[in-house]
């Protein structure tokens, strides 16, 4: 099965750490990544520019809208996603447990969906 990590942010706790701690957990966070990758665990990861650099579109009342970020006033911003294979739900929450992120926000674990058994079950092409 297919796990989305969403990587949670909480900027506030990162800019407590003192000199060089970031780095440290970066560099942990990178071994930790490559062991993974390794193991056939993780298919795919990426970090995340702060929310006010992003933009939503949105196609509301016949008309499109393109906002600015941030979007939400909230402690924790998403900052990153890895995507990995896992058994199940438990060994997926063990590998979101070795991150060091879970310290400074917080790290959502969510299976990802069967698309192609969507697209069967709607009639959509392949």
């Amino acid at each position: 099965m297919q796990f989305m990590l969403l990587v949670y942010i909480d900027e506030a706790r990162l800019a407590e750490l003192p000199d060089g701690e970031f780095d440290a957990h970066m560099r942990h966070c990178f071994d930790n990544a490559d062991a993974l990758r390794a193991q056939g665990c993780l298919l795919d990861s990426q970090q995340l520019e702060p929310p006010s650099t992003a933009r939503a579109v949105r196609h509301r009342d016949g008309a499109m809208r393109v906002t600015d970020g941030p979007f939400a006033e909230t402690r924790e911003f998403l900052a990153g996603f890895n995507l990995i294979e896992a058994a199940d739900l438990d060994e997926a929450v063990r590998i979101a447990e070795s991150m060091p992120w879970t310290r400074f926000g917080a790290i959502e674990v969510r299976p990802v969906r069967d698309m192609g058994a969507v697209r069967r079950r709607v009639g959509a092409a392949a």
